[in-house]
């Protein structure tokens, strides 16, 4: 039976690129009583049921898995957020970083309508967040090319998924990378300061290159279940570097004495930013366990 890789899902259909074509499929109910659900990116097993149509019959297991935007087998993730029409939100950056990392997904930082931003300094005091905890922090422009073939060099030969807050552009950034997707993209609300909605589902796209990159809905929130608390620090690198010097196992860096990470960030090693937001993340996953 024909074996390909699900490149995207609609409204119930998984569509399936093999040797032999695309071919549009049903899951088989067996998925369901398992409580399992194919996902874009899975490698699949196909039974032809009449030409160009199928059932999806069997998931090869899974290298990775994202829930919000839903995919799998990801290699690397391009966190993308705007610079301007909506600005960055570092809170927002930070809880996809948390999910890339718990993932072990290989990133890059994306920021975009850098052809909006005067001040270099800005991007500056962006990068210095994010430089300690090993994030390469690239600035990009649709509409002067800026970091656009820099960017595309890092997609070749990996599975990337495309990720970010409605309006940062994410749309656009394939279709200057990909312009034969002809991707839809909208207009940033003014009265919101956000964008709408213009990828409706999780599609993956082949580039030239040997790459592939999934296109994805914009999110807007990532909620940490299942997360211990432990396993937090783990997802900030420029903490868990540090975790083994601090004095009791299993540290928490909240209000532990000696522990290496609040050293690092009273000493300005580590972001006060990220680390407040680290510790928002710790409630989070505190209140969660209550209930």
């Amino acid at each position: 039976m024909p074996q390909g890789q699900i490149v995207r899902a609609v409204s119930g259909f998984y569509y399936v690129r093999t040797a032999e074509g695309e071919w549009q499929c049903r899951a088989r109910g067996v998925f369901k009583k398992r409580k399992q659900s194919p996902l874009v990116g899975d490698v699949v097993t196909v039974e032809p049921t009449e030409p160009g149509q199928g059932v999806v019959t069997a998931i090869a297991s899974r290298s990775s898995e994202l829930v919000r935007p839903p995919i799998a087998n990801v290699e690397q993730a391009v966190v993308v957020a705007s610079m301007r029409e909506p600005g960055v939100q570092l809170e927002l950056l930070d809880r996809f970083l948390v999910h890339a990392e718990r993932e072990h997904l290989r990133v890059i930082i994306c920021l975009t309508k850098g052809d909006l931003v005067e001040e270099a300094t800005e991007v500056d005091k962006i990068a210095a967040v994010y430089d300690p905890a090993g994030y390469p922090v690239l600035v990009t422009s649709v509409h002067t090319g800026q970091g656009i073939t820099e960017l595309a060099s890092q997609l070749a030969e990996r599975l990337s998924v495309f990720a970010g807050q409605s309006g940062v552009g994410k749309s656009s950034l394939l279709n200057a990378i990909l312009p034969e997707a002809e991707l839809a993209t909208g207009e940033v609300s003014r009265k919101l300061g956000r964008g709408r909605h213009t990828t409706r589902q999780v599609e993956i796209l082949a580039l030239p290159e040997g790459g592939q990159v999934a296109d994805t809905p914009g999110f807007s929130q990532l909620s940490f279940q299942q997360m211990e608390e432990t396993a937090l620090g783990e997802c900030f690198p420029e903490m868990s570097v540090r975790a083994s010097h601090c004095k009791f196992r299993g540290c928490l860096h909240h209000n532990e004495p000696q522990c290496a990470v609040q050293e690092a960030v009273e000493r300005g090693e580590i972001d006060a930013g990220r680390y407040r937001h680290y510790l928002q993340f710790l409630d989070e996953i505190r209140q969660q366990r209550r209930y």
